[in-house]
């Protein structure tokens, strides 16, 4: 009897650890993977743009080619700039420098290779994006870089080496919000974008959407997008959002040709602001709200005289024509 009352207890504790289990595991699944797996999370993750789409001087590569009147030969700037851009600086490569002046090496992301893309130190066109992009232009490494406005604290880093910049616009841009595509949302005030940013909103439902969490993500500091959102923001700080929100659905920030044409996501879909989609038309007809200018950027001091030259030929005809055949706006 007793013997049997042993095995009673045992049979009892064990279904007691196999039921909390259950609950621990069905609780997991619902506040953290049902919700991570449905169809409103997970959009606003940046992905890596494949350079190798966009060698210049190979018949396979994605570039705008036109029949340039530009043809340099020597004393080459060397050009960099941001992930975005990156279509529109090759073009410019593809179309004005002679072949074997891009050297590509690839690699492995590294601290050395934050992007896993690597271009010989002899190369004319490198790839270091807007964070380490301000910093070569500064240091003298790159003579142009494209990208859009900087950062505070790139603009400090000028002034702390003594180095003035020049910023001439080559072309318009659509500084674009976007979430997943099942998100019932589809439009949003600039207002009540701070206000999510600020985690003044927590919820859809308080922006009409769905009963789910906002998870607003950030980009890396000093790249192109994040100076843009920060300027976006104004005076309004950045909340601090719940541990909780990642369980929740995004938002994201970027450019739009980047979102629509580099990235190509098919999962997510833009945003209109204060009621206007972002679309090329719009920004054409500066009807879209946050338009931003993005540059040609050199140092004041660089004495390769074909610095002006290149630059004169971007804001041609011809040159405004990649940019604008690449999908983003020409600047006249």
């Amino acid at each position: 009897m007793k013997g049997k009352n042993i095995l009673l207890k045992q049979l009892i504790a064990i279904t007691m650890v196999v039921v909390i289990f259950a609950m621990i595991n069905l609780s997991i699944y619902m506040l953290v993977t049902n919700r991570l797996a449905n169809n409103f999370s997970d959009t606003s993750q940046a992905k890596m743009v494949d350079v190798e789409k966009y060698l210049p001087h190979n018949p396979d590569s994605d570039l705008v080619r036109i029949d340039s009147s530009l043809k340099l030969s020597d004393n080459l700037p060397v050009l960099d700039g941001a992930a975005a851009l990156l279509p529109v600086y090759a073009a410019f490569v593809d179309n004005v420098y002679p072949k074997g002046s891009v050297t590509f090496e690839g690699g492995k992301f590294s601290d050395d290779n934050f992007y896993g893309e690597n271009f010989a130190k002899n190369s004319k066109m490198q790839y270091k994006n807007t964070v380490r992009g301000y910093q070569a232009i500064v240091d003298g490494t790159t003579d142009i870089l494209f990208c859009a406005s900087p950062s505070s604290e790139q603009v400090q880093y000028a002034k702390d080496n003594g180095i003035e910049l020049k910023y001439v616009p080559i072309g318009k841009e659509a500084f674009v919000f976007f979430v997943n595509k099942n998100n019932p949302v589809d439009n949003l005030t600039a207002e009540q974008i701070r206000k999510i940013y600020s985690c003044e909103y927590k919820n859809w439902k308080e922006v009409g959407g769905a009963d789910r969490t906002i998870n607003p993500v950030t980009r890396l500091e000093g790249s192109g997008s994040q100076s843009a959102m920060n300027a976006f923001m104004g005076d309004t700080e950045y909340g601090i959002k719940s541990p909780f929100a990642v369980t929740g659905a995004s938002i994201g920030f970027s450019f739009r040709y980047y979102m629509d044409s580099v990235v190509g996501n098919e999962d997510v879909k833009m945003l209109s602001l204060n009621g206007v989609y972002p679309s090329k038309e719009n920004i054409e007809n500066d009807t879209y709200p946050v338009i931003a200018q993005f540059f040609a950027i050199y140092r004041a001091d660089n004495e390769n005289e074909n610095i002006p030259v290149l630059i004169d030929w971007i804001l041609s005809d011809e040159g405004q024509k990649i940019i604008e055949d690449t999908g983003y706006v020409r600047i006249n």
